[in-house]
Formats: C-alpha cells, structure tokens, sequence
C-alpha cells in the first residue's frame, strides 16, 4: 500500500498509540478474517466461564453451609435461670466433628469472653463471668445446642453468639441472642398472662358451674313431671275402684 502511494492505516494507529487489533488476533492464531467487531476473545471466554464457575461454586456453598436458628431476643429476671434456645440444620449427617461455640460480647461492645464450647462432649469455660454457670441443654440427635445460664445477673446484659460446625459443612450463619436482665418483669410480660390466664380459668369455671346447674333444674324438672304422672294414675285408679265399688253396691242381690 505504501508502495502506492496509500498510507498505511495500521502503522499510523501504532504510532498514536492504537493497538492493532489484528496483529494481536495473528499473534493468537486467530485469521484475520475472523476476527471481526463480533468475535469473543478465548481470554474473554476463559473470564466469562470463570466468573459462571464461581456463581455455580457460591451457590453450591450456599446450600451446603450450616442454618443457625435462635431467639432474637430472651426477657430474664434478675436471680433466675435461663435456657437459650439454639438448632442448626445442616445438609450432611451430623457427624463425630461437629463442634458448637458459645461467645458472649456485653452491652460495652468489649472483647468477646467464651461461654460455652462442645466437641464430642461438653465443656465449660475454665474462668471468667460464665464459670461454673453454664450447663450443656441440648441434643445433637435432634439439631439442639441450647444452653442454661444459671443465676443471672444485670452484667450478663448483652448479645450470645452460637455457631456450628459440621464437617464438611464449615461455613454458614451464626445465631445472636441478645440477653435482657431486669430487676422484675414488666406488667405487658407476665401480669398480662397471668390476666389472661386467669380469666380463661374464671370463664371456664362459670360455663361448668352454669351446665352443672341446668343439668340439674333438668333432672328435677324431669322428676316432678313423673311424680305428677305417677300421682295422676294413682288417683285415677283410686277413682275407677270407686266406681267399681259403687256399682257393685247398685246391683240387687236375687232371692
């Protein structure tokens, strides 16, 4: 082309700077015939397949990682015990491995301190806050890894933390429990109840009482009724042996 008289188009886009495109698609292999607006590089089919691959391995992640279900919030009154409640669900059978950790984190949002840790057994924590207070109240049969926290206490104010491992299921969620103290509880939690509870009792007593006493203004009803009918047929048959009597007595005797 130069030899013509034609400019080279292609040596003055490498001189402002332009990659020329078909020189790359040559040094790839690829004809520059082929290697039009609407051809995929192999290196952009290679990330595309690579970024598909990493959706499919998320997914299969996903689906195969431990579920930790609890309360999101638990009411105590000071001095007293509480169970908190946590399950997993996990897409393998549990397994000798499986492993449960209890943390604690106070209001303060300090350091987390250990609560309670189970690897084939329970075990409590050797020192701090919790020690000597926290028994083991699950069942790993049933998905269960609930613990009881003895003797509360206003410092025990915060959020508990439950996680599960369950080989191979090593990731997933983690259960939070955040923990209320109070002195004693408030009127809408338990006077409430009891309210509630007492009045359903009451309204049971006086639909029992009302059937027991109908039952019985029916059985004396029913009784007055047959000691009128049985009176009624005495005094009717008292009165048809009168008759009798009388006609007999009417009667002439014959000589």
């Amino acid at each position: 082309m130069e030899t013509l008289g034609v400019p080279n188009h292609s040596m003055k886009m490498e001189i402002l700077g332009v990659p020329n495109h078909s020189r790359k698609m040559e040094i790839l292999g690829v004809p520059e015939a082929l290697a039009g607006p609407g051809f995929v590089s192999p290196m952009r089919a290679w990330l595309r397949a690579a970024l598909v691959l990493g959706a499919q391995l998320r997914a299969l992640w996903l689906a195969a990682a431990v579920e930790v279900h609890t309360a999101k919030e638990v009411v105590a009154v000071n001095g007293t015990n509480q169970r908190l409640k946590c399950t997993f669900s996990s897409s393998s059978p549990v397994s000798q491995q499986l492993s449960v950790s209890w943390n604690f984190q106070p209001e303060d949002l300090s350091a987390h301190e250990p609560v309670f840790y189970y690897l084939k057994e329970p075990y409590q924590p050797p020192s701090g806050r919790f020690k000597d207070r926290v028994t083991w109240d699950g069942n790993i049969e049933r998905h269960d890894v609930s613990i009881m926290v003895w003797n509360l206490k206003p410092s025990d104010n915060g959020t508990f933390t439950c996680q599960v491992t369950n080989w191979p299921d090593v990731y997933g969620t983690i259960g939070e429990v955040r923990l209320r103290v109070v002195q004693k509880v408030s009127f809408s939690e338990i006077h409430f109840l009891a309210v509630a509870i007492g009045s359903a009792s009451g309204l049971m007593i006086i639909v029992v009482t009302a059937v027991i006493i109908c039952r019985q203004h029916r059985r004396k009803a029913r009784d007055r009724r047959a000691e009128a009918a049985e009176a009624a047929d005495s005094e009717r048959k008292e009165k048809e042996s009168l008759k009798m009597g009388e006609k007999k007595e009417s009667i002439p005797l014959e000589d």
